[in-house]
């Protein structure tokens, strides 16, 4: 018999040992059909509350166990706290696994710590930034960013936000008529043809194109962009943005600095039909003279934190850093004096990040403006709840249907 938590522990061992993401990890790694859809959230559940259950390991381990026994221990507590799976059940499991993993000699501790994490009450640290990271398993940095930009209690309700639910977006098909005669639980969102779901597994029209999915923060970026004829979606990968701005601006150019990425907006466009998407391998940092003032707009999509969706990418918060937020900072600046040079007069530049934290914003765009007399910003109003900030929106997940990401519009005058 399959030891149930065998295939968690494979992926959770390549996130925690070689930094990939949880989302290439679990592709990349054959699994158990039958119990497919429980490994996931056994992954997703355990990277999400992973300092939550670090904090545990130090609090009931004398001394610090090895990464396969501390993920093993943790997946084990994540079951158990949070899926409610027996706890006898997923000790036996637990211990079976050190096994299978040539780790026999901690079966006895993995065995006594287990049992002693089900029948003990962990209270939370008492200090302030701490207790909140421990709470509701973010980095302290992340904690303490959140807390100066938006004060503890908005803090608080950002970080406990309800994950989002999966988003499809049709083109050229009524979408509810689609989910109707398949019996599909859908949400209508303020945007035409776009739909939350629930319980929905992707099948072949997906690959016909029918549908695809596409955040709903990501939609409301793209519907603050107003038609053009030619458009720079400047970090465009995996291109879901370039697509769904096809249908609305005449020529779109999609840029990535790698050539991999490049292939994966290629493979969007063609699976969406879009003959309007035109996709190359270019560092948006760096200058092309014959791009100056080209373009009726520009995209700028900024490389960033994520700290806005990692309810679907929990693993950013164990791999990011505040030294990652500082440097995103600086290059985004690099990004947005680059790009900015190949807009039009009268065109119009467009700032977006999936991040919440200010400094990566509206502070970024101030700071745009101070250094760009040529530019003015512009008021967006979207239809999805957000905050206003200046002219700028910030869709915060307590507030956005769990989604994080901010859009800016600035006018090119001169």
């Amino acid at each position: 018999m399959t030891n149930v938590l065998y295939d968690a522990y494979l992926i959770l061992n390549k996130v925690y040992s070689e930094k990939a993401f949880v989302k290439q990890a679990i592709n990349d790694t054959q699994t158990d059909p039958l119990n497919r859809a429980f490994t996931v959230k056994l992954c997703y559940g355990v990277l999400d509350r992973d300092i939550e259950l670090s904090y545990y390991l130090k609090q009931l381990a004398d001394k610090t166990p090895k990464l396969p026994v501390r993920t093993v221990l943790k997946i084990s507590m994540y079951a158990m706290k949070y899926l409610q799976k027996k706890d006898y059940f997923i000790v036996k499991s637990a211990v079976e696994l050190v096994k299978k993993t040539g780790k026999t000699g901690a079966s006895g501790f993995v065995n006594a710590f287990l049992r002693r994490f089900s029948n003990e009450t962990i209270p939370l640290p008492d200090k302030g930034t701490e207790r909140l990271s421990v709470k509701y398993s973010y980095p302290e940095f992340a904690v303490k960013e959140l807390v100066k930009d938006y004060g503890e209690e908005k803090a608080e309700s950002i970080m406990g936000a309800k994950p989002p639910k999966n988003v499809l977006c049709f083109y050229g098909t009524d979408g509810e008529e689609y989910l109707k005669l398949r019996k599909i639980n859908y949400y209508p969102t303020p945007f035409y043809n776009v739909f939350e779901v629930d319980n929905f597994t992707r099948n072949a029209d997906y690959d016909e194109g029918i549908y695809t999915y596409q955040s709903l923060g990501s939609v409301a970026i793209c519907e603050e962009i107003l038609p053009c004829g030619d458009i720079l979606d400047c970090c465009a990968a995996p291109g879901g943005k370039s697509v769904r701005l096809s249908y609305k601006c005449e020529r779109v150019t999609a840029w990535d600095i790698h050539p991999h990425r490049v292939a994966l907006i290629e493979s969007y466009a063609k699976r969406l039909k879009r003959e309007n998407i035109f996709a190359c391998q270019q560092n948006a940092k760096e200058y092309v003279t014959e791009y100056e003032k080209k373009f009726d707009a520009v995209l700028c999509d900024a490389p960033c934190s994520g700290f806005g969706v990692v309810g679907d990418n929990p693993d950013i918060k164990i791999n990011r850093t505040e030294e990652d937020l500082v440097s995103l900072v600086s290059e985004q600046a690099a990004i947005l004096d680059t790009v900015s040079r190949y807009v039009k007069v009268g065109g119009a530049l467009y700032y977006s990040t999936c991040s919440v934290f200010k400094r990566e914003n509206i502070e970024q765009i101030n700071a745009f403006l101070e250094r760009h007399d040529d530019f003015v910003a512009e008021r967006i109003n979207s239809a999805l709840s957000h905050e206003d900030e200046n002219d700028a929106n910030a869709f915060l997940p307590d507030i956005s249907s769990g989604n994080g990401y901010f859009v800016a519009k600035l006018k090119r005058i001169k």
